[in-house]
């Protein structure tokens, strides 16, 4: 791929003996995983999407290009991307997870915390790694009550001074 790209998922492992893999999706897009969609992994190879179908919080997916249980075990542990020029245009002031990497992190107070070294994916909310110039590391959940602002052009972000996770605890 020749432009930056966005991951969509992770094969966990095959499944069953057709070639079926088991896969992390990390895509709010319906549309990403249907049959026809395709899917790259990180070393540029494209992935069809034939089948798919949930399978608790995993979903278990088929690819043309995949035929045997031996070809989708060589896939376990690749991470599956699209160009981010796929994506789908978000409404004005929205943004996309990844987007906060490198961005700098503030308390409401003003404590600095660190730069989001990587925006991690769970099934509940995503997880920001903040890292501080010593490397002292912040895990930070992406949602409305501690997130108050997020400025890309800028490279910064505000979060809500929490106790115990933005703050330290009072005495």
């Amino acid at each position: 791929m020749e432009e930056p790209a966005v991951t969509v998922g992770r094969i966990a492992k095959a499944h069953g003996v057709h070639g079926e893999v088991a896969v992390e999706n990390r895509s709010d897009n319906p549309d990403r995983w249907v049959p026809g969609a395709v899917v790259f992994d990180e070393d540029g190879r494209s992935y069809t999407v034939r089948t798919v179908r949930p399978h608790g919080p995993r979903l278990l997916v088929t690819f043309d290009e995949v035929e045997d249980r031996t070809d989708a075990e060589r896939l376990a542990g690749r991470t599956l991307q699209v160009p981010e020029s796929w994506l789908p245009e978000l409404p004005e002031g929205a943004w996309w997870s990844y987007e906060a990497t490198g961005c700098i992190v503030r308390t409401e107070s003003g404590r600095a915390l660190g730069t989001v070294a990587e925006v991690l994916a769970y099934p509940a909310q995503d997880l920001w790694r903040v890292v501080d110039d010593l490397g002292a590391e912040t895990l930070i959940p992406v949602v409305d009550a501690i997130v108050v602002s997020v400025d890309l052009a800028a490279g910064s972000a505000v979060v809500r001074d929490v106790p115990g996770l933005t703050a330290p605890e009072p005495s």
